[in-house]
């Protein structure tokens, strides 16, 4: 049959089970827009307020979904305004597709209105990237993206247009898109070495990363903990795959992780990273991390593999494959010894924080016992990130969204957006601090033009936090640029743009003010007023060893 290339573009999204798309219509894209106003009937578009806001949106929605996020914008600026979106996604390995339109074929290379070489930008920040200079190519280039992107390794892919090609007419043949079962990459003698490497182990540790999460590998991988018998820690992209509550589970690892979990991979013989990248953030000194232990990798990417960490052994595969079949094969473990020093090590350094005063460790804990076990909570970037992962006990993969990799200041509220519209049963919570929230509050008009139910908690100290907390700690006290105490009133701006309102200053406000959210009919804002000194501990000071993680005691002791 004969379409034009923005029935196309329709048509092989219908193809893929896409029924939601995030966007910003301009110039460039206006054929396709048109279609979709078409074709309304199919397609959810959700207009966001910026299209950066459009990206984290689709990205929110893939991580909480499982599914390929989808987002639109026009040329030029439209274009670039996805390009922090996008890499936010492609450092978290999130998979979404990203539309964007350009000029005219006779108009690209000539600095035309509103041009931009976005596939060229974008290189180096997706997992490919396409500009479709034939209408005949069209179809298969958006099939390719699709099984790019959630493919392998999940990662952003970038599909640009000319208008020319929207609305350009060609033969369309539709496709049946089958789901691509993981590939097996690995051999029984890789698994053999692995189980060999276990079964010597006297003490071994597992580190789960991201990767658990995303081959949907939470029960092999709790079956597999149970059988070694082996303290469990997680990166902050690995939360809820092994559920928080799990005896077994030490917390974090890694720069604000917990002292039993930074303490115990020091100790450990065998350290078993499972879908994790080995970060920066969470092995301090590649020298020292990990130093007594033979490393065991399984991981999707073999580029990951001695990246960042050597490594004992490697098995390169889809880890949920790989799980299920070490755990056919592993004998019970018994590691009772290592066990209780752990737990001795959690006795002795538990999460700590005060006791008296609105503080972001004790609405996060409140937040939990109002909230059901499968609501979805997303963060910004900074000290309340590091709270909501320290003090929120995640019991479920794809309930904790947060920028790991890029640390992108501003992607919470967007997140939110895609994760309530993907799932609009679910209860869904974005934590950001008041530095954060001025760069995506806009975003309240998307919540509230679609009466989102999400709760935003603007954890309010005045100041940018965590850079405060470095300034304080390591740069003498020299706070510049990072206080914020000016006349912006938060709930003003939420009631403005459409927004229920509340503002929480003291304990015993937290509960009431989180029952009024949770029954309220559209967005809530809950402006929570907290000190500006609060610090978040333990923390290990970049590129030391995380044996040496200190906490709040520690810096009394050492300031005397």
């Amino acid at each position: 049959m004969k379409m034009t290339g923005s029935q196309i573009v329709l048509a092989c999204l219908k193809e893929q089970g896409v029924d939601t798309i995030f966007g910003y219509p301009g110039g460039a894209i206006l054929n396709i827009y048109d279609e979709l106003y078409k074709q309304r009937d199919h397609f959810r578009h959700i207009l966001t307020s910026h299209e950066q806001g459009a990206a984290h949106a689709a990205d929110g929605y893939a991580r909480s979904t499982g599914r390929v996020g989808v987002c639109f914008a026009t040329s030029g600026p439209g274009a670039t305004n996805l390009v922090t979106g996008i890499a936010t996604a492609y450092m978290d390995s999130v998979p979404i597709v990203a539309i964007t339109c350009n000029v005219t074929l006779p108009l690209l290379g000539k600095d035309s209105f509103q041009e931009a070489d976005i596939a060229g930008i974008t290189m180096p920040i997706t997992k490919h990237g396409y500009i479709v200079k034939d209408v005949t190519k069209l179809a298969e280039t958006i099939r390719k993206a699709f099984r790019i992107a959630g493919s392998g390794r999940p990662g952003p892919v970038l599909v640009d247009i000319p208008k020319d090609i929207t609305a350009a007419v060609c033969d369309y043949e539709p496709a049946v898109i089958d789901t691509v079962a993981p590939e097996k990459t690995w051999n029984d003698e890789e698994i053999d070495r692995a189980l060999t490497m276990i079964a010597k182990a006297k003490r071994p540790y597992l580190y789960v990363g991201g990767g658990a999460v995303i081959s949907g590998a939470s029960e092999e991988l709790r079956a597999f903990a149970e059988r070694i018998d082996a303290p469990v820690c997680d990166s902050l992209m690995g939360k809820g795959a092994f559920p928080g509550t799990h005896p077994l589970y030490t917390g974090m690892i890694g720069m604000h992780g917990t002292k039993a979990s930074n303490f115990g991979v020091s100790a450990c013989d065998l350290l078993i990273a499972l879908g994790a990248r080995f970060s920066d953030r969470v092995i301090g000194n590649p020298r020292t991390f990990a130093k007594n232990a033979k490393i065991l990798q399984i991981d999707v990417d073999a580029a990951e593999i001695n990246k960042n960490i050597r490594t004992s052994h490697a098995i390169v595969g889809d880890l949920k494959a790989v799980l299920a079949q070490l755990n056919a094969k592993l004998e019970k473990q018994q590691h009772e010894a290592w066990i209780s020093e752990v737990r001795e090590n959690e006795r002795k350094f538990p999460l700590s924080y005060a006791e008296k005063g609105l503080t972001c460790p004790y609405i996060v804990e409140e937040l939990q016992k109002a909230v059901p076990e499968d609501a979805i909570i997303t963060t910004d970037v900074g000290q309340h990130q590091m709270w909501a992962a320290q003090y929120y006990r995640y019991t479920h993969p794809r309930t904790f969204l947060t920028s790991g990799g890029l640390g992108t200041m501003g992607y919470g509220l967007g997140a939110a957006i895609g994760a309530q519209v993907g799932n609009p049963d679910r209860v869904v919570v974005n934590i950001a601090g008041d530095g954060c929230f001025r760069m995506n509050m806009n975003e309240l008009a998307t919540a509230s033009r679609y009466d989102l139910p999400l709760i935003e908690i603007v954890i309010n100290n005045q100041v940018l936090g965590m850079v405060r907390q470095w300034q304080d700690l390591f740069y003498e006290k020299h706070f510049s640029q990072t206080v914020l105490a000016d006349k912006v009133d938060y709930c003003k701006v939420a009631e403005g743009l459409g927004c229920l309102a509340i503002r929480v200053t003291q304990r015993d406000e937290v509960a009431g003010a989180l029952k009024k959210a949770l029954a309220a009919k559209g967005p809530v804002l809950i402006d929570c007023v907290i000190d500006k000194d609060d610090m978040v501990f333990p923390m290990v000071p970049a590129g030391k060893p995380i044996s040496e993680a200190f906490d709040a005691q520690d810096l009394k002791k050492k300031n005397g």
